[in-house]
């Protein structure tokens, strides 16, 4: 992209920063809160491009102020200066115009929110189980690491330990844009606990990674939904197997069914499956979204269709493979330590390449 052009882009969006920070202190917006939530997320999506704008700008203003100088000074020493500064400049505009690419990029406004995770053990019966629990565990291992919250809102255990569900909240910046290349099937091939012989298996726990509604996006009516109480069922103590905390809901135009009984308070777990509930319905009109998307991209292609299998995970070489890049990385167990960064970072950059592409950005 010719700097030119790069410069009249950015000029562009600063007019609408500018903009926006106008609108965000009017009282008719504040009163209007999904208004305000919408131009506030605009208004910190376009704060780094204005940044970028910024040094991109005084970049360019220096490259011509230095050559200016280097057609009038006679100084020799000066003359180097100036090119060895010309020269650090061009290197920075031309790593700035890279980054400022990706920036110009429309960021999906789904990439702030919190996730809801649904993992659930697929073909393999105990070892899936099992496996469902293991990548629970990586999550959460991943979420320590990011500073993100995870609060479980239901698990179905299976018969040999794991699960054959479990159902939970991560909560921090950017979770969903993160953790959405996570959805799919994922595939393992190990030696069961059960397996005398020690011959390798193959197992599978399917993942779905849910962008969290907030509670203007999605309007239910009371009417719509029967609530259901009953005893907790696994651990928890006394309290929570012997008190009716438990709540099921079911959306009953859609069929949806909800169930939360992590907390001891059915109020709690009463909100906690009212925002899954929210959460639900409003991907029923995002998966639309993600289906258009999911034809044009093959890192997303996991999310537009869920029963696609997007990863390996062979123990007995200690390798896990992403099929959607042809990723491979060798080093299993920190990975199932909740290294899963730097895999994510490689689909995020095979994503932009791929919007760049789409977007006419080159």
């Amino acid at each position: 992209m010719a700097a030119n052009l790069i410069l009249e882009r950015l000029e562009g969006v600063k007019e609408r920063f500018n903009d926006v920070q106008h609108k965000i202190s009017q009282p008719d917006i504040i009163n209007d809160m999904e208004r305000y939530v919408s131009l506030t997320r605009e208004y910190k999506d376009l704060e780094p491009i204005i940044e970028a704008y910024n040094e991109y700008k005084n970049i360019m203003d220096n490259i011509v102020s230095s050559k200016e100088l280097l057609q009038v000074e006679e100084d020799e020493e000066m003359r180097e200066m100036a090119k060895e500064e010309i020269d650090s400049l061009i290197k920075r505009r031309d790593i700035l115009e890279e980054e400022i690419k990706i920036l110009l990029l429309p960021k999906d406004p789904e990439d702030e929110k919190n996730a809801i995770v649904e993992i659930r053990g697929g073909t393999g019966g105990d070892e899936a189980a099992l496996f469902a629990g293991d990548l629970f565990r990586m999550y959460s291992k991943f979420a320590e690491i990011m500073g993100w919250q995870v609060s479980v809102n239901n698990t179905q255990e299976g018969t040999m330990g794991g699960y054959k569900e479990v159902v939970f909240e991560v909560k921090g910046q950017d979770v969903y844009g993160i953790l959405k290349y996570e959805s799919g099937v994922h595939r393992v091939q190990r030696v069961p606990q059960t397996e005398t012989q020690g011959r390798v298996h193959t197992s599978a726990a399917t993942v779905a990674v849910l962008p969290e509604a907030e509670d203007f996006e999605v309007e239910l009516k009371n009417e719509d939904i029967r609530k259901d109480l009953f005893c907790a069922s696994g651990p928890g103590g006394q309290s929570v197997n012997t008190t009716y905390s438990a709540v099921r809901l079911t959306h009953i135009p859609s069929g949806l069914v909800v169930i939360c009984q992590d907390q001891k308070s059915q109020i709690k777990n009463t909100e906690k499956a009212m925002k899954e509930l929210k959460t639900r319905l409003y991907n029923l009109e995002h998966q639309k979204y993600l289906d258009e998307i999911a034809k044009k991209r093959k890192t997303m292609v996991s999310t537009g269709d869920r029963s696609a299998k997007i990863r390996t995970y062979n123990f007995p070489q200690g390798r896990m493979t992403d099929h959607r890049i042809k990723y491979t990385l060798y080093n299993l167990q920190a990975v199932m330590d909740g290294g899963i960064k730097e895999i994510i970072e490689q689909l995020q950059i095979a994503e932009n390449a791929e919007r760049l592409k789409e977007s006419g950005i080159n």
